[in-house]
Parts: C-alpha cells; structure tokens; sequence
C-alpha cells in the first residue's frame, strides 16, 4: 500500500502522500493522513498507520546541535535512536532472531530529505526527489522527468502515475512543505 513522493526545491522540502489503507483484498480510504509535521521534521510513512500515528503524536525528536555534528551524522544516530524508543515503547517495533525492525518513510528536514527503512538505516539520495511504497517506481519515473515544473505539481503527478499503476494507491492526495 501507499506512495509517499518528495521533492527538495529552493532548500524547502515537498512531501505528499496517497490516502488508501489496503489489508489483503480490502481497500479503503482514510482521513489520517500519511505525510504530517511534527517540529521542524515532515514526515510521510507507508508500512503501518500504527507507526504513522506513533511518529505523528509520541514521537519527540531530540533537538539537533548543529554545533556537535552534522545532520546526516544527527539523523543516523539521535533521530535513529529517538525513532527506535518510540516504536519500541508503542508496541509497534518487531523483534525476530535478536533483529529489531520498524517501517519506512521519508523525512525532510533542513532543505534535505532522508529516507528510513525498517532495519533503521537511513539513505540520501544524491537526487533532489525520492519516493517509498508500492507506487514507488511509477513516481520515481515522473520525478526524474519533471524537474522543470513546480514541485508541488510534480508531487501530483507521481502519484496520479503511481495510483494509475498500483493497486495499492489511491487519491485524494495530501501536498506538505516545509
């Protein structure tokens, strides 16, 4: 289920997201929303609502010290660990042969845009896009042609693209920056 589209643009960070929840055969479409703010992170999710809404209203983000380390070096450790505790204490976090896993999604913040898996490594990007979810290919392939038009309308039309050849994507779609 899902697509979750970003584009980083004039150092502000574009993020939208399909609204469908898709459980075997079932799909519906829901009002919570997949890409939200929370401080100065924006933040788009696909593998679970539970994770979505764990990251949305439990998630604290430690602060980021700019003067103690770089961004990057911040998002892998501070931001990893805070995300880990989050999960971990809203029941979401699985643990399988001493393997600890959570979910994916995007995170912009600071004119950069990070993706997190659910082994909690966390990817940029050499592009100024990146897209997750099962509709992931279909808006990688608009956005990496589109880069003349405005960010938002980009965004859109990856998922258009991405809820015409998925399953398991479907409107109305939700456009955030920040």
């Amino acid at each position: 289920m899902t697509c979750i589209a970003a584009v980083v643009c004039d150092n502000v960070v574009y993020m939208g997201a399909d609204s469908v929840g898709v459980a075997g055969y079932n799909l519906v479409v829901r009002a919570d929303q997949k890409v939200f703010i929370n401080g100065e992170f924006l933040i788009g999710f696909t593998s679970s609502f539970r994770m979505g809404q764990l990251l949305r209203y439990a998630f604290k983000p430690p602060r980021f010290h700019e003067d103690e380390k770089d961004l990057y070096a911040y998002m892998v450790t501070d931001f990893i660990d805070a995300v880990r505790a989050c999960l971990k204490g809203g029941g979401y976090a699985q643990k399988t042969n001493e393997e600890e896993t959570g979910g994916c999604f995007l995170v912009g913040v600071r004119g950069r845009l990070f993706q997190i898996e659910d082994d909690y490594q966390v990817g940029e990007l050499t592009c100024n896009y990146n897209a997750v979810g099962c509709g992931e290919a279909y808006a990688l392939g608009v956005l990496s042609v589109t880069g003349a038009i405005d960010p938002d309308e980009r965004i859109r039309l990856a998922l258009s693209s991405a809820e015409k050849f998925s399953a398991g994507v479907r409107g109305p779609f939700i456009v955030l920056k920040k």
